[in-house]
């Protein structure tokens, strides 16, 4: 496989370089000190895997390149060598087109099986940076839970909800659903405060925002 190294520090290149032209499988085309090197890099040589370091001042940084990179040439495979162990930074290379993410001070074992992981076509993370990903994923999935009115509400008020944002009053309300006007008041109060809602059209946003008007 082809492989184009893009790291600010010389140093670092050639020990990468070196590494990998040990290796039958892998052949290092050529090197880059920024994200624009790297972007023209990969333009020219075509390469299967590019390692991206994040931070290159002055130059581009790898998180600007990454996006450029896996937009114009997406059969180049893109995997981050960092020193930041950040879920932030995991998320957004993530999002933006990279094919793996790991530390540089990993073994060499673990950075020539990330580099054959993502040429693959799998997706490579670091087990320490995984572990929190699933966490973060886990809490997201909570909050969405949260969030989600057919967990937060009682069946009455699912009923009730609906037919508040179509503009029902209470006394329409009452009689579509042979309850009386009272009980639509409370089940209206109750809805608001679980939702946190101050006035109808914040209920109407987020009864179309949960598309809960056609239920």
């Amino acid at each position: 496989m082809r492989i184009v190294i893009a790291d600010d520090h010389a140093v670092v290149r050639s020990g990468f370089s070196m590494i990998l032209s040990y290796q039958e499988d892998m052949e290092v085309v050529a090197t880059a000190a920024d994200g624009l090197e790297a972007y023209q890099m990969v333009a020219k040589h075509h390469p299967d895997v590019l390692l991206m370091d994040l931070s290159m001042p002055p130059g581009e940084s790898g998180l600007i390149a990454t996006g450029k990179i896996s937009s114009d040439y997406p059969d180049t495979k893109i995997l981050i060598l960092t020193m930041y162990d950040d879920e932030e930074y995991l998320f957004h290379v993530l999002k933006n087109g990279a094919s793996g993410y790991m530390l540089k001070n990993a073994p060499d074992e673990e950075l020539l099986a990330a580099i054959r992981t993502v040429h693959k076509g799998d997706t490579y993370i670091n087990s320490k940076m995984a572990t929190s990903l699933v966490r973060e994923l886990m809490k997201k999935n909570q909050d969405a839970n949260d969030s989600d009115p057919f967990k937060i509400l009682s069946n009455r008020e699912i009923e009730i909800l609906p037919l508040i944002a179509k503009g029902y009053g209470n006394k329409d309300i009452a009689e579509k659903l042979f309850i009386s006007v009272k009980t639509v008041e409370v089940h209206k109060a109750k809805i608001m405060e679980k939702l946190h809602l101050k006035n109808r059209p914040e209920l109407v946003e987020y009864a179309l925002k949960k598309k809960l008007l056609d239920f």
